[in-house]
């Protein structure tokens, strides 16, 4: 006999929601099915730029790329601890993560990990899951602009180069100064007062009277009538180093065709607050070449290298030695030169030091001679720990030229300039600096376009972070170099003749604080 149980309201209730939940998990599985094809993809997708693994500021704009992998639509959901993801779907390979959103992910989430989920349709309509990428937003942010040189390829014509600022935090790019408004001529060597975006110096080259130095100073501007190379500001902002050179570009039937040549070089001191120049006896010995000024954060020491005199057929025999030597600005008294790094004794050729806020630790490149690394595919990048005295080769080099560094005010972060993405044209790349002395997997300047670093043709040079935007204006720099209303003429200098139809004022032997370039 069948005993039967009678269906209740409650047995009905039970029923229902036991298939609501049944139908919630199918449709789950339907949606997984539908964006994986129930297998998830076993590795990583191939990104380009490599934006994965890295350490990155929490104030830096998105990290737009590209996903090489073939298919018919593309999808990336971006997320961390905290806030909602941020999803973008395309039709095509770029994925350009919107500004906003982006800002308030990433400032809403310093010291968490920022994952990456990336997928691909293929032409069946399926979706397929790639491996998490993962990332690491740091505490600390980077100085919020960029300035750099860009300029083409080229090996002795001056044709459309020019000064810009990036804002790090967006995609904005303008100029600072064309050269396309100083008659043509070079632009090169900007450098700024302890990363302040008020007070610099650029050089001009080419003119047809002189090759002058534009000096802003709390966002007024001058013409300084005297021939610098590298510059190197002391913190004070009372004096500045610089390099005197004699330089000729040769060329290399293979490889890297380029080479410079330095047949001459001194260091000398700009001293601002009496409008003289100073040739302290020990950085112009004689039968060395002296170059590459770069101050202590304190101002206590002066690095720079130093390299025999040689004949230009001995070229590759030039060795430059990392030096420093110590300065009282109280008692204006300099010490005696002193090796940090000797090129006889441990090989290659020093250049471009850089000292860290902390005065702890000092970056410089090491070629293998001369002191050109742009043009050299060996130069890498070297860390000198100023209280060990121990010196290591950066974990974060590559087989391609990587050269021109520049420490952020907090100490943190660095950019330098490499060729690594093709060989020829340089880019700024950005590594964190840890508090254990290592520095992390570098990553390229981001752009709008993830495609861009592909076809443009122009190299970036000199890349310097500075803590806000210039804002002194084009025309008034422009206006300094051309038709200057005031000229600063270094005392014991020889003046140049003037061409420019005008009557500026030149002013010998005077300090900075009794000129006003504003003044007519």
């Amino acid at each position: 006999m069948h005993h039967f149980r009678t269906t209740t309201l409650s047995d009905i209730r039970r029923y229902l929601s036991g298939c609501a939940f049944l139908f919630l998990v199918l449709a789950l599985a339907c949606a997984v099915l539908a964006q994986s094809d129930g297998i998830q993809v076993g590795r990583a997708p191939k990104l380009y730029p490599d934006y994965t693994g890295i350490v990155l500021p929490p104030n830096i704009a998105p990290l737009n790329f590209k996903v090489e992998e073939p298919g018919a639509g593309y999808r990336a959901e971006i997320r961390s601890a905290t806030g909602p993801p941020i999803t973008v779907q395309s039709h095509d390979p770029a994925i350009r993560i919107p500004l906003e959103a982006w800002k308030k992910l990433v400032r809403a989430n310093p010291g968490q990990l920022l994952y990456c989920d990336v997928s691909v349709r293929d032409e069946q309509g399926r979706w397929n899951r790639f491996t998490t990428t993962t990332n690491l937003i740091a505490h600390e942010e980077i100085d919020s602009y960029l300035v750099y040189r860009l300029l083409k390829p080229l090996y002795s014509v001056y044709k459309n180069i020019g000064i810009y600022q990036r804002d790090l935090e967006s995609f904005s790019e303008r100029p600072v100064l064309e050269n396309k408004h100083t008659e043509g001529g070079c632009l090169n060597c900007h450098t700024f007062l302890n990363h302040r975006p008020d007070t610099f110096t650029l050089h001009t080259r080419g003119s047809p009277t002189n090759n002058p130095m534009l000096l802003v100073v709390s966002n007024q501007a001058c013409r300084v009538d005297k021939t610098m190379g590298y510059m190197s500001w002391h913190p004070s902002g009372r004096l500045m180093a610089f390099s005197a050179n004699k330089f000729s570009l040769f060329y290399h039937t293979h490889g890297e065709t380029r080479d410079v040549f330095d047949a001459q070089s001194n260091l000398g001191i700009y001293r601002l607050d009496s409008n003289s120049i100073v040739l302290p006896p020990a950085l112009c010995l004689p039968d060395k070449n002296e170059t590459w000024p770069a101050w202590s954060a304190d101002g206590k020491y002066l690095y720079y290298c130093s390299g025999p005199r040689l004949p230009k057929n001995e070229f590759n025999e030039v060795h430059y030695d990392l030096m420093r030597i110590s300065y009282d600005i109280g008692q204006d008294r300099w010490g005696e030169p002193e090796m940090l790094l000797s090129a006889r004794e441990n090989g290659g050729s020093a250049s471009e030091p850089k000292v860290s806020p902390d005065n702890r630790y000092v970056l410089f490149c090491r070629a293998k001679y001369g002191n050109f690394p742009i043009y050299q595919a060996n130069s890498d990048l070297y860390i000198l720990d100023v209280e060990t005295r121990n010196i290591r080769r950066l974990n974060i080099n590559s087989d391609r030229a990587d050269s021109w560094h520049c420490w952020s005010a907090n100490g943190r972060w660095i950019v330098f300039s490499s060729k690594r993405l093709d060989g020829l044209f340089a880019r700024p790349f950005f590594s964190y600096f840890d508090a254990k002395g290592e520095f992390c997997k570098p990553f390229v300047l981001p752009q709008e376009d993830p495609s861009y670093y592909e076809s443009y043709l122009k190299t970036f040079n000199v890349p310097e972070l500075i803590l806000g935007p210039i804002t002194v204006k084009e025309s008034t720099l422009a206006e300094a170099a051309l038709k200057p209303a005031k000229i600063l003429h270094p005392k014991g200098e020889t003046r140049p003749p003037d061409s420019s139809g005008q009557a500026p004022i030149v002013v010998e032997g005077e300090g900075q604080k009794q000129y006003d370039p504003a003044a007519k």
